[in-house]
């Protein structure tokens, strides 16, 4: 399977339009033409994790979180994924997208905790990317294969399960072209029609650069049109965390052992009440601190989360929310070894593995 073609696969798991903007999603380093010979699925693309890939001859590696995140001015020749461009391995992140799509990381940890499936909803609506674009621009009907074939390899056109979206429509298009213009239809100096399509198509806010550069280089004109709108996301009925009711009250101190059994782990933070029953649970993967106003405005009795601040953590104790928390990564990691069984099931013969290497930076002694 090509590196592009497995792309197309992930992006269908976990669709990169729910990625939040400051987020680095999708394919950040590889060939999208090479060939993906074997895959390991790991939520931090750490040193341990790369030489398990060495070890392994994997060629493509699914990190949770971004192994390049910021902009980069200088390539430090030790950086992991340096040496992962050096080694021919493709890395792919989605991030922040597996926490909002349904059967995610947030949808997992509901889960781990008993949190009703029929009855759990989002804590935090999803409210779009940011910065979704249509682009249109004007083509002569024979250039229009050739311009929106590079405006779709460049990353245009996909709309949730769908790629090579657009719109196509006939009209007339007129210019007049000044001193020193040279223009490949007709001729400077006077005004001219030419027959023309309207071509539409959607653009992620991560690829504009490279497909506005991809549309200069394939028109054939010397100056094209194009118009960039911006685009409001529809409401999908998904969001970042859950929240909802258990299907009996347990006591409090009863999930927090349940928490630690099921992410197979011997220590977890917990702030808060722990004698009391619990009846409604709200869950945010990661660094869930941001939520934690959420859950409680939720009416949740327990907020279950990989880490929050000291001082919020006080503040939901003094509100009688207990909060648990795992751990960054410790809340993360089943749902991302289950994103490996996923993808594994929807890309038939590719030999998938979750790594076995991975593992939060922190232990508790």
């Amino acid at each position: 399977m090509r590196v592009r073609d497995l792309v197309d696969v992930l992006e269908r798991l976990a669709p990169l339009r729910y990625a939040e903007s400051w987020d680095n999603v999708g394919l950040l380093v590889g060939d999208p033409d090479a060939e993906a010979r074997r895959v390991l699925v790991t939520v931090d693309y750490s040193a341990a994790v790369a030489k398990e890939a060495r070890e392994k001859d994997v060629s493509f590696v699914v990190a949770y979180h971004p192994p390049l995140f910021a902009a980069v001015k200088r390539v430090p020749h030790e950086a992991l994924w340096a040496d992962a461009i050096r080694r021919g391995i493709a890395l792919y992140s989605m991030h922040t997208a597996l926490d909002v799509v349904r059967g995610g990381t947030n949808d997992v940890l509901a889960d781990v905790c008993g949190v009703t499936a029929e009855e759990r909803r989002p804590l935090r609506m999803f409210a779009g990317r940011e910065g979704s674009a249509k682009l249109v621009t004007f083509v002569p009907p024979e250039d229009v294969e050739r311009v929106s074939e590079a405006l779709f390899a460049a990353g245009a056109g996909r709309i949730g399960a769908y790629s090579r979206c657009s719109f196509r429509g006939a009209g007339t298009g007129t210019f007049f072209g000044e001193d020193g213009a040279k223009p490949v239809v007709g001729e400077a100096g006077r005004l001219e029609t030419a027959e023309e399509v309207r071509l539409e198509t959607v653009v992620p806010t991560a690829q504009l650069a490279a497909i506005v550069r991809a549309l200069r280089a394939s028109h054939p004109y010397e100056e094209p049109a194009f118009d960039l709108v911006r685009l409001a996301a529809p409401p999908e009925g998904v969001g970042l965390g859950r929240v909802g009711p258990l299907a009996a009250p347990v006591p409090r101190r009863a999930l927090v052992e349940r928490v630690k059994r099921e992410l197979g782990l011997a220590h977890v933070l917990v702030a808060g009440p722990t004698d009391t029953d619990a009846s409604r649970v709200a869950v945010a993967a990661g660094a869930g601190g941001e939520l934690l106003d959420d859950a409680m405005g939720a009416r949740a009795d327990v907020f279950v989360t990989g880490e929050v601040r000291h001082h919020d953590a006080l503040r939901a104790a003094l509100r009688g929310v207990t909060v648990i928390a795992a751990l960054h990564s410790n809340s993360e990691r089943r749902a991302v070894r289950a994103f490996a069984a996923a993808l594994g099931d929807a890309a038939p013969g590719l030999d998938v593995t979750a790594s076995t290497a991975d593992a939060d930076p922190f232990v508790i002694v």
